[in-house]
């Protein structure tokens, strides 16, 4: 990924400028807030947080600036040490890259894994920030095991509301995938069982991903597709693929691609719209047939009916 050299000093001035951002253990209705570490710093709570107003950029600028400043109230501690700098950050489409000083990587792995879900849940609150990706010293941070971490939301961190982060749970989900002419979309019930630190859209765009379970119907997207991110605002659910999802990889219509995602989604979750973005852009065409530039309602026309299924 290419990154502009921007100085995070010059936006801290304009973030400074623009911040009156009083943190408040009382959170009101309505109150924007952010997330900090309990004081044991074993857990995150909320703290309501006074936003300037502003444009997307220069919100994010003001909610690091604030997660790195030392809380006052004893109940709380911020988020980001004091030694840990936040050097660029940077809004492409709807995926924010924050570059952190190379202290970061000197963060205990507990603490840093606390800092990492409280950063990102404050800045996708956001809006206009579907995704959070983070850098350090330019290089995209890596697991224990030498993995980039990737893109980020809020789906990807379990807040500690008593339940078990390991806890699993059962549902009946219904995907569209492809008959064997490729012209229509055929309806597959699938049982599922999943963890509770999984939302319910990316299971559903992941079980797309992986194909049908039954025979008499075919996949729709190329396999070779990475999924980047998956979440959900205002009742639009929002699917980050990497580019390789524009190269369709079967001989079906290539509405069928996109439809099979959007109408499992719309029939599986609160969603009513689906977004689709490559890298984060909303600026594509699938197989230059498909536009992708705005959200898509459901399209249940393309639905082969039971009796051209049996």
């Amino acid at each position: 990924m290419k990154r502009k050299k921007t100085a995070f000093a010059v936006t801290l001035c304009m973030a400074a400028f623009l911040m009156a951002c009083g943190r408040d253990g009382e959170i009101g209705e309505g109150d924007s807030v952010v997330y900090c570490l309990n004081e044991e710093q074993t857990g995150l709570v909320k703290v309501a947080c006074e936003l300037p107003g502003g444009q997307t950029l220069e919100l994010a600028q003001a909610v690091l600036e604030e997660l790195g400043t030392p809380a006052e109230d004893i109940e709380y501690v911020n988020p980001i040490p004091e030694e840990v700098k936040v050097q660029n950050c940077e809004l492409t489409g709807g995926i924010l890259e924050v570059d952190f000083s190379e202290e970061y990587l000197d963060v205990g792995n507990i603490r840093e894994k606390l800092m990492r879900a409280a950063v990102v849940q404050s800045l996708v609150r956001i809006d206009g920030i579907n995704a959070v990706s983070f850098t350090v010293d330019g290089n995209p941070l890596t697991d224990g095991k030498g993995v980039p971490v990737g893109l980020m939301n809020d789906d990807d961190f379990v807040e500690n509301t008593g339940s078990s982060p390991s806890a699993y749970q059962t549902d009946t989900i219904t995907l569209y995938f492809a008959n064997e002419s490729g012209d229509r979309l055929v309806e597959q019930q699938t049982d599922v069982r999943y963890s509770s630190n999984i939302s319910k859209d990316k299971l559903i765009v992941e079980k797309l991903m992986q194909g049908p379970s039954e025979t008499g119907v075919y996949p729709t997207i190329n396999p070779d597709t990475n999924l980047l991110s998956v979440t959900t605002k205002d009742k639009i659910c929002y699917v980050n693929f990497d580019s390789t999802f524009l190269t369709g990889a079967y001989d079906i219509l290539p509405e069928l691609t996109v439809y099979s995602i959007v109408d499992s989604l719309v029939e599986g979750t609160g969603a009513t719209r689906v977004q689709i973005t490559i890298n984060g852009e909303t600026n594509a065409s699938y197989m230059e047939t498909v536009d992708l530039s705005q959200p898509l309602e459901a399209d249940m026309d393309l639905v082969a009916a039971e009796e051209e299924n049996e």
